[in-house]
């Protein structure tokens, strides 16, 4: 598989306990996970009595306008890199410069048609490109990169919608897993290693959604690999890139979601295999959030830890949000991240702060490490970080103005 590109006690004691608890369902049974939708702030309740955020479609279109157009700017600042997105540490650096323009395809009153564009400017666009495209294809191109900056196309599709289903076809993101590329649709300002190493991020392809009833929503559908963008990579043995796509979400209660997704078949630059995601998220009372989330990866791609010529990796991650007021959050993430007999964790403390409808503010404090002497030299190289950097505190903040 080719991989991409001192903390204060309160904080070693939320940090042991994610972890721990981590442990402890590992070696017991998984949980499930909850529904994934890119576009829903799970958190949005806490802010309802803060005056209404600025629309830029609103301003431009009108209110009563079928079509939206929006985005916002994110700027951040992080002391060291954790090789994950946040890899350019001691500058302010503009990560994504972000806009959209959709219609939302409603087939509840008959058939109907929609479609979606996205494109990102900034550190964030060369992680964001189809690499799993041949080079030189689609987004893939040296002509969308600029150092470290660079251009990607994320999302470009068409959808149809009857009654309780719709269809996407074209370049869009995965239902895989619990963080996304979007960052206001993200709690803290790094990502989890889940997120970057065992998960898609976009598909290019066909996928239907059909809501079975107000509880249960199925999805089924077929891609060109993984992270390709309307091309498909051969990696020498003969066949494309070409998977299953699908998956379940169901409420269990009012309070509890659980969601599992998987893909299986040729996912093009990393082999073929199949994995698993299961999340699971908990409304603990109106200001407390739990979310667990276990992923399983399989393919026959070279392991970069050597083995049997295949790599086998799975995490276990727990996050814990709490909204302090109006204008305050607070969060913890807990990850153990494991690839052949290497493991790594990390865990997080974060706050969002809003002080106006449209800003976020994201400070957050960051502790990484290899549960032993190997892994942690193992990852120090893969995450192209100095040797004995890992078991360092990582201070991140960021601010992304929406519109």
């Amino acid at each position: 598989m080719e991989f991409f590109k001192k903390p204060r006690k309160l904080a070693s004691r939320v940090c042991g306990a994610l972890l721990g608890g981590a442990m402890l369902v590992s070696i017991s049974s998984v949980g499930s996970a909850q529904e994934f939708d890119p576009n829903v702030d799970p958190r949005a309740e806490a802010y309802d009595t803060v005056d209404q955020p600025f629309e830029l479609s609103t301003s431009l279109l009108g209110e009563d306008s079928p079509f939206t157009i929006g985005g916002w700017t994110q700027i951040g600042y992080h002391d060291k890199s954790n090789g994950v997105f946040n890899a350019h540490p001691n500058d302010v650096n503009l990560h994504q410069q972000w806009l959209y323009a959709e219609r939302v395809a409603d087939g509840s009153e008959g058939l109907d048609f929609g479609f979606r564009f996205d494109a990102v400017y900034g550190v964030d666009g060369p992680n964001t490109q189809s690499f799993g495209n041949p080079p030189g294809t689609f987004d893939l191109d040296e002509d969308f990169t600029h150092g470290i900056y660079g251009w990607a196309l994320p999302q470009i599709y068409g959808e149809v919608a009857y009654g309780d289903l719709s269809v996407k076809v074209g370049h869009f993101y995965t239902i895989i897993g619990y963080e996304v590329v979007t960052a206001p649709d993200n709690f803290f300002y790094s990502h989890a290693f889940t997120f970057n190493f065992n998960e898609p991020f976009t598909h290019t392809g066909v996928l239907a959604t059909y809501n079975v009833n107000e509880d249960i929503t199925v999805w089924n559908g077929w891609t060109a690999g993984w992270d390709t963008g309307f091309e498909q990579f051969n990696d020498g043995d003969d066949s494309d890139g070409s998977n299953y796509l699908g998956g379940v979400s169901v409420s269990l209660t009012d309070t509890m979601t659980a969601i599992w997704a998987c893909t299986i078949g040729d996912f093009g630059a990393i082999g073929e295999g199949y994995m698993n995601s299961y999340v699971f998220d908990w409304a603990i009372a109106d200001d407390l959030n739990y979310v667990f989330q276990f992923d399983y990866l399989h393919t026959n791609a070279a392991s970069p830890v050597g083995g049997d010529g295949g790599t086998d990796s799975h995490s276990f991650n727990q996050y814990l949000f709490y909204t302090v007021n109006d204008w305050m959050s607070a969060g913890a993430r807990g990850e153990i991240w494991t690839v052949e007999d290497q493991s790594y964790y990390e865990c997080t403390l974060g706050l969002n702060l809003r002080p106006d409808p449209n800003v976020v503010i994201r400070p957050e404090v960051r502790w990484q490490d290899g549960l032993d002497d190997t892994a942690t030299a193992f990852f120090d190289r893969q995450f192209g970080l100095p040797t004995g950097s890992a078991g360092e505190a990582i201070f991140g903040i960021d601010a992304i103005l929406t519109y």
